[in-house]
């Protein structure tokens, strides 16, 4: 396919005013229509897009038949229902869906047999796989520099979360919890990693500062704020997240380690630093640091330009007709982990994932 890729994009707020910036730095591909029920976040999309035609309703959207590729950026809790429609109504479009897959494990099962047989590619949206310490990091481990990983550790401190249209993203009931909004992109990333299946989770958590002052019709926010969680796989490795969304006063956002029997490797955000560590060369405080050369081509945007990464190796595989790098077993695991992680902390217990996933 040598066409330009002529792309709608469902849900227009924040994250889809991004997709539209990394498809308009895209070659060969044009946004040419847009929805949302929110007029705030159309007049957002028109003036990253003027030319594109908005929409009030998905499903206006979906009558066009010269669409070639869906991105769809809804509400997490809107996104089982637009689906529903997408891959019925539509099993022609490729489909690029932001994550989480949905907010919970059955509706992501549910998603996963409509799409069964369907000539439209679908590709997960976890796009942390392509930041550039990320990919590099997963490339190290690849090559064997630390021996079989046997532990990966995973911190996220960072800024709460911001403020979303209608401020959907306060309650649990719209989100799957923080462990499942925020956290899929850190579990795809173990499991990527390790190339195993996880087989149990125990987490402790709590909301203890952001939003306990916020009340929505007399009702106030349940999105914890922190976490530990411990992840369990098939074959010994464990890996573990600390998660803190009142940590804005520091200097890496994400600090991500791997550890085996001949070294460790961890990698620095936004530093963008690479570390290197090989048992019996390095000690403490010797190990190799190497700065991360951001891809050349890749418009930046929000998340240092995974996003157009993670756009333009989509728009490559329908072009090739190829098995998207990222698919819905992808989406459907990671949101199981963080449900397991969330019945752990609510239960206060270890939850093995054969309770999560039968």
């Amino acid at each position: 396919m040598t066409k330009t890729l002529r792309y709608g994009l469902i849900g227009s707020g924040m994250m889809g005013v991004e997709h539209i910036e990394n498809i308009n730095a895209l070659d060969g591909a044009e946004i040419v229509a847009f929805s949302d029920p929110d007029g705030h976040s159309r007049e957002a999309a028109a003036a990253a897009q003027p030319c594109a035609v908005a929409h009030s309703d998905h499903h206006l959207l979906l009558a066009d038949p010269d669409l070639d590729v869906v991105v769809l950026a809804s509400p997490n809790h809107t996104h089982i229902d637009v689906l529903r429609d997408v891959l019925t109504q539509r099993p022609d479009l490729h489909l690029l869906i932001e994550k989480p897959l949905c907010t919970t494990v059955a509706d992501c099962r549910e998603v996963i047999e409509l799409a069964e047989g369907r000539p439209g590619l679908v590709w997960m949206g976890l796009e942390y796989r392509y930041m550039q310490p990320v990919a590099r990091l997963i490339d190290e481990v690849r090559s064997g520099v630390v021996g079989r990983p046997r532990m990966l550790s995973i911190r996220e401190h960072r800024f709460p979360f911001l403020v979303k249209v209608g401020d959907w993203n306060r309650f649990n009931r719209y989100t799957g919890g923080t462990l499942v909004e925020k956290c899929c992109h850190f579990f795809d990333l173990m499991v990527m990693i390790f190339d195993a299946e996880p087989v149990r989770v125990m987490a402790s958590g709590a909301q203890d500062v952001n939003h306990l002052d916020e009340s929505y019709e007399g009702e106030t926010p349940d999105i914890i704020d922190n976490a530990f969680v411990i992840v369990d796989f098939e074959n010994g490795q464990r890996a573990m997240l600390d998660l803190c969304m009142f940590a804005d006063a520091t200097t890496n956002q994400e600090e991500i380690s791997v550890v085996g029997e001949l070294g460790k490797v961890e990698a620095l955000i936004p530093q963008d630093v690479l570390r290197v560590g090989r048992r019996g060369e390095h000690w403490i405080g010797e190990v190799e640091e190497r700065a991360v050369t951001p891809d050349p081509g890749a418009f930046v945007g929000m998340h240092h330009g995974s996003s157009f990464i993670e756009h333009r190796r989509f728009a490559d595989c329908i072009r090739a007709g190829s098995v998207p790098e990222v698919g819905l077993a992808e989406g459907l695991l990671s949101v199981a982990i963080g449900a397991a992680a969330h019945m752990s902390i609510d239960e206060g217990r270890v939850v093995g994932m054969d309770e999560i996933l039968g």
